[in-house]
């Protein structure tokens, strides 16, 4: 089903006796997802506000991520979390995803840049907050929680997000010689100096990678006091392209978990990360200072993270996706918040 405005998306909800898959690209559903009927929201798009001078943007949530990067550059701004560009994302499903890039490690995660959410819920209520508020719910901060939901509270149809100007200059610098494991001491050592990185990541074959943003006289001078300091793990080179986009796991350039495997998604701590880099084959890449590892698994295997508190998602592959069981604390809030948006369980999460 793909309704073409607010209205008719709460009546499809209300109307509805199965179970429900809300539905913007489609790019992020893991396996297993999507049952039941889809709800697209590919109807519900466009820019409604952009305030450049207040760095502010109201947009409905089909709206395709490319228009709103394309609006945001002819500003001279971007979104600060930069988020994977799959193709057919729309900005419902990032914030849903609380899908966050390289920039995270700065300006954090998706969710941190949303001030406003309008959605539907389970019982075909039309709920606001933050931004522009029209309805709220006291004692909840809606805006994080449904950022990251991915879809299983409620049906987003509009996102207020602040934005962020452009900066006029960035450096990239590589250590082309380090391994995956080797790398984390030289991505911490950036992240925890004075440099103000914007990303810190690895790639094979292209080594540790680490970027500096900002006025071009400070960025030269960060970049040249950072490359003494990583000079402690090998040479270092100054990259003039774009490297980042290649840790974005749609960019075929990445090296794409084979048909045969599986695709990872590990989040842990970066003081983690070396041990289990141990027990892992080379990663497809690193982000976040190695608080990210994406890695291709054979079909059926799962990594091991004992000793760690780190949390693995397969992306890819035939089985339903399976989850780890939430600790009782977290089950209980989990299923008041369901209980709560979305009584009758209609929504089985998607986007």
């Amino acid at each position: 089903m793909r309704p073409e405005s607010e209205a008719e998306l709460a009546a499809m909800i209300r109307g509805a006796s199965g179970p429900l898959t809300p539905v913007g690209g489609g790019t992020r559903l893991a396996p297993g997802e999507g049952q039941g009927v889809r709800l697209a929201t590919a109807g519900l798009s466009g820019v409604i506000l952009y305030e450049p001078a207040a760095l502010t943007l109201v947009a409905r949530a089909g709206t395709p991520l490319s228009e709103i990067e394309a609006a945001l550059a002819a500003e001279g701004q971007r979104l600060a979390f930069e988020p994977p560009r799959f193709t057919r994302s729309t900005i419902g499903g990032v914030i849903a995803a609380n899908a966050s890039g390289p920039r995270r490690v700065k300006d954090g995660a998706a969710r941190d840049s949303a001030l406003g959410v309008r959605f539907v819920d389970g019982r075909g209520e039309v709920i606001q907050s933050g931004g522009r508020v029209m309805k709220n719910v006291t004692g909840y901060d809606l805006v994080k929680l449904m950022a990251g939901s991915r879809g299983r509270l409620g049906v987003l149809t509009e996102v207020s997000l602040k934005t962020q100007p452009i900066p006029p200059a960035s450096a990239t610098l590589a250590l082309p010689g380090l391994g995956a494991a080797a790398a984390i001491p030289a991505l911490t050592a950036a992240l925890t100096g004075p440099w103000d990185v914007t990303g810190a990541g690895w790639l094979p074959g292209h080594g540790a990678l680490i970027r500096i943003e900002g006025l071009a006289g400070s960025v030269a001078r960060r970049a040249e006091s950072l490359a003494a300091r990583l000079g402690a793990w090998g040479g270092v080179t100054r990259r003039d392209d774009d490297p980042w986009r290649l840790l974005d796991p749609n960019i075929p350039e990445c090296g794409a978990a084979p048909r045969s495997r599986d695709l990872w998604r590990i989040t842990c701590r970066p003081s983690e990360a070396a041990l289990l880099l141990e027990r892992l084959p080379e990663p497809l890449s690193l982000d976040w200072g190695g608080g990210l590892i994406r890695v291709a698994l054979p079909a059926g295997e799962t990594p091991d993270l004992t000793g760690t508190r780190a949390i693995a998602t397969r992306l890819t592959g035939a089985t339903p996706l399976s989850l780890p069981p939430m600790a009782p604390a977290v089950a209980a809030l989990n299923d008041g918040l369901r209980a709560r948006f979305d009584p009758r369980g209609l929504f089985t999460g998607a986007f």
